[in-house]
């Protein structure tokens, strides 16, 4: 297939990129390199660099390209964020991601990969949680991303168009050389890291009040790779909603530990408050994929941390 990703010189799409290429398939990628890199983009993938906002540039990759799918990335995805900045999220997450849709049936492409979010369950009734469970995202992200689940509903209602929807839990660890490099880095696990490179001090826990097993968030880690093995299932297949994550939770007090001991860094931690916009928990209930595309992730937490960390410390400036 010839399959356009968008931000696919990001963290998981260019985890995705090369498994698309090891499966044969060939690769478009639309990245406008905010939070890309250009070093990730391998020489047999096309690359265009430019924004999915821009419908005249978007229009021009379609007619360059007769493309069979899109799997998309291109967002913002910093929850915290999204409750100081709402009018970034709405414009980049929802009104770009319609412009891209409008695109794809202009040119009568009528399947798309979805990157979702486990932020769409806002606080879950039940643990681990269901594709069907009550959907009210307490942030602005997990708005956004439902919005646009709910418009894909409509579209393939009113004009066909096929979608898969990946809700992810927390993406981690690194494969083909290609690790976590966002600026600012807001994801815990290499945040831990970059304490135990000797690039921060401490690691700030926020809220240590939550009614948890020991007061601190917890949340379901998957592998970037594991993660991208999904999308390739979901390629031959027509629609589908699905809950990814590894239906194991872990405390941020357990992540840590964790860090400690791969790195074998003492790595000090420092309680804040909460913060806006965070679940108690997010554990996922991925039975649904294993059952109907066969699906299973292949990583626990220590080998995520330790992938991770593999990667850090050969590349302690990230891409720079």
């Amino acid at each position: 297939m010839k399959v356009l990703v968008t931000g696919g010189a990001g963290y998981i799409g260019s985890h995705t990129v090369r498994l698309l290429l090891e499966n044969k398939h060939e690769v478009i990628i639309v990245d406008n390199l905010v939070n890309g890199h250009k070093e990730t983009i391998p020489k047999n993938a096309k690359f265009y660099e430019g924004d999915i906002g821009d419908k005249e540039f978007l229009t021009s990759v379609f007619k360059k390209n007769k493309i069979d799918a899109v799997i998309h990335f291109a967002a913002f995805i910093e929850a915290g964020d999204s409750m100081k900045r709402p009018e970034r999220f709405y414009r980049n997450n929802v009104i770009n991601s319609i412009n891209l849709l409008e695109v794809m049936l202009e040119h009568n492409v009528k399947k798309i990969i979805y990157s979702s979010t486990a932020a769409l369950f806002g606080n879950p009734k039940r643990v681990p949680i269901k594709e069907d469970d009550l959907k009210k995202p307490i942030n602005v992200y997990g708005r956004t991303k439902l919005m646009i689940e709910e418009v894909l509903d409509d579209y393939e209602t009113i004009h066909g168009l096929k979608s898969v929807r990946l809700r992810y839990f927390n993406a981690s660890g690194a494969g083909f050389d290609i690790g976590e490099n966002h600026h600012p880095e807001t994801h815990l696990i290499p945040i831990v890291l970059q304490v135990a490179l000797g690039k921060r001090k401490d690691i700030k826990i926020f809220g240590t009040d939550y009614e948890t097993k020991d007061g601190t968030c917890i949340r379901d880690y998957i592998h970037v790779l594991d993660l991208a093995r999904a999308h390739i299932l979901a390629l031959n297949i027509e629609s589908g909603k699905y809950n990814l994550g590894c239906g194991e939770g872990y405390s941020v007090k357990e992540v840590i530990n964790m860090c400690r001991e791969v790195t074998g860094h003492p790595i000090p931690a420092i309680e804040e408050k909460r913060r806006e916009g965070d679940p108690a928990i997010l554990v996922a209930d991925s039975s649904l994929i294993k059952e109907e595309l066969g699906w299973k992730p292949k990583f626990g937490l220590k080998e995520i941390i330790q992938s991770a960390w593999n990667w850090h410390k050969n590349n302690p400036e990230g891409f720079a």
